[in-house]
């Protein structure tokens, strides 16, 4: 598997709050927050870049989904927080694959532990996150997406 090395900058974003249910329904927390983010249409020029990122948040026990915001785009009610950006390693999958998805994270891992340049960066609010990439209309049209999991790594440091 070929990975890619990414940066993400620091961005605001709203959150759904971590969800121990991983509801998706309509009345859930994960439902409610991608009905609310759904909705919100960011111009051309900030609409290149991911600004939907989940993950399971490890010390809250739950699934939580954050949307990057700019300044004058509605929160929802929704909580924000400050995400310090950072550097992934990248890799996809089609969304729901959980047996590819498992066996790219390893592949991952591995490759990352081989490293002699970087290392795996995963600690609170900086976690291995997932962004479905395919566009609404294609995601419709072929019924499902394809995922991009994003997979924390900084610099290793010498001593």
């Amino acid at each position: 598997m070929d990975f890619r090395i990414i940066s993400l900058p620091p961005f605001t974003a709203v959150t759904s709050g971590p969800d121990p249910q991983f509801d998706f329904s309509p009345e859930g927390v994960l439902g409610r927050f991608n009905e609310f983010f759904s909705g919100i249409k960011p111009s051309p020029r900030d609409s290149f870049m991911p600004r939907d990122f989940l993950f399971f948040n490890k010390e809250a026990g739950g699934l939580e989904w954050w949307y990057a915001i700019e300044e004058g785009m509605p929160d929802g009610g929704f909580s924000k927080i400050s995400f310090e950006g950072g550097v992934y390693l990248t890799y996809f999958y089609w969304d729901h694959d959980e047996d590819a998805n498992q066996k790219l994270y390893q592949q991952a891992l591995d490759y990352i532990a081989a490293s002699d340049a970087f290392q795996l960066d995963e600690r609170p609010g900086h976690y291995s996150m997932g962004h479905i990439i395919t566009p609404p209309e294609f995601l419709e049209a072929l019924g499902n997406g394809m995922m991009e999991a994003f997979v924390p790594v900084k610099l290793k440091t010498a001593h």
